[in-house]
């Protein structure tokens, strides 16, 4: 997610006057499920060549977008992909942040550090260098190299993490902020291929995301060179956000899950579970990437922020 503010005015006033026209709305609108080149973007909108390269460029400059040449059958074309699913802009920051100092806590996540899981084929896991476990074998999943995942998928059940929370006594949380790159699991890839991926902290579900597909339409930005073109290549980076109010999901409400719901300044530890009900309507599986697979390079992220009362602040 990019996070906007009069703190840096002139990224503030690249990004909003990128997002200042329709067509340049379009275009980030179209990049929102794959990748596409300036010929295809230009023919879907019905706009002139000339008019899509130009907005590319705005994007471009705004740092809305990545562009690529590669290699086409006549010389190379520009493939354009999307670099954010959401813009934060706070234009008050005064009124809006709570009184005190805020502070953030993160933890980092390796994908394959989860410390307990329920698995069905097809399943598997694979890092930079291979396979790590032999593919469709649920028992496999509890063998020590798991720690090493930098893929893993699922048909059916749910992957659970313990993350630290090594947050002072005392500190009043405002968020709490969980993101991960994720689709669907299909036979090879599929991108019609829904699945209903939920997401629980501390045994309570804070929201459901439907994944449109598996995708494999083109490579993973960070998959390593063994890896089969045919395979699962990338999914879409999802930010779940609880607070005093409500849950949502890349900043749109899904629940009414709040903070208090959760009781996460009871415990040393949050529970975090990723995975589909044996009810979801749309069973599809679940893909989870780590840094070295996909489009983003990160793991399961959780990021904490709280302020402390001015007495209780560290001078």
């Amino acid at each position: 997610m990019l996070e906007l503010s009069f703190n840096d005015p002139e990224k503030l006033v690249k990004v909003t006057h990128a997002l200042s026209t329709r067509s340049r709305v379009d275009i980030l609108r179209l990049l929102n499920s794959k990748n596409l080149n300036i010929m295809e973007i230009a023919e879907t909108l019905k706009l002139p060549v000339s008019t899509v390269a130009s907005n590319i460029k705005v994007l471009e400059a705004a740092e809305l977008i990545n562009t690529e040449l590669l290699p086409a059958s006549r010389g190379a074309m520009k493939v354009c992909s999307r670099n954010y699913d959401d813009i934060h802009i706070a234009l008050n920051l005064r009124n809006t942040m709570p009184k005190g100092v805020m502070h953030v806590y993160e933890v980092d996540m390796p994908i394959g550090h989860y410390s307990d899981c329920e698995v069905h084929p097809t399943c598997g896991m694979a890092n930079a260098e291979g396979y790590i476990i032999k593919e469709d074998e649920p028992a496999s999943f509890y063998h020590p190299k798991h720690v090493n995942a930098q893929i893993i998928w699922l048909r059916k059940g749910y992957l659970e993490y313990l993350l630290p929370m090594d947050i002072p006594a005392g500190a009043r949380i405002q968020s709490l902020e969980l993101s991960m790159e994720m689709c669907s699991e299909a036979p090879n890839y599929d991108s019609n291929w829904p699945s209903n991926i939920s997401v629980w902290v501390n045994e309570v579900e804070i929201g459901m995301w439907t994944s449109p597909g598996d995708f494999g339409d083109r490579r993973g930005k960070l998959n390593p060179n063994w890896w089969y073109d045919w395979a699962t290549q990338y999914g879409f980076l999802k930010t779940w956000r609880v607070d005093h109010e409500k849950t949502t999901l890349d900043m749109e409400k899904i629940s009414d899950v709040t903070l208090s719901d959760l009781r996460i300044s009871e415990s040393p530890k949050l529970r975090l579970r990723i995975g589909i009900k044996p009810d979801a309507v749309h069973q599809g599986g679940l893909n989870l990437f780590g840094r070295q697979f996909g489009d983003h390079e990160q793991n399961i992220m959780m990021q904490v922020k709280y302020t402390m009362d001015p007495e209780e602040e560290d001078v």
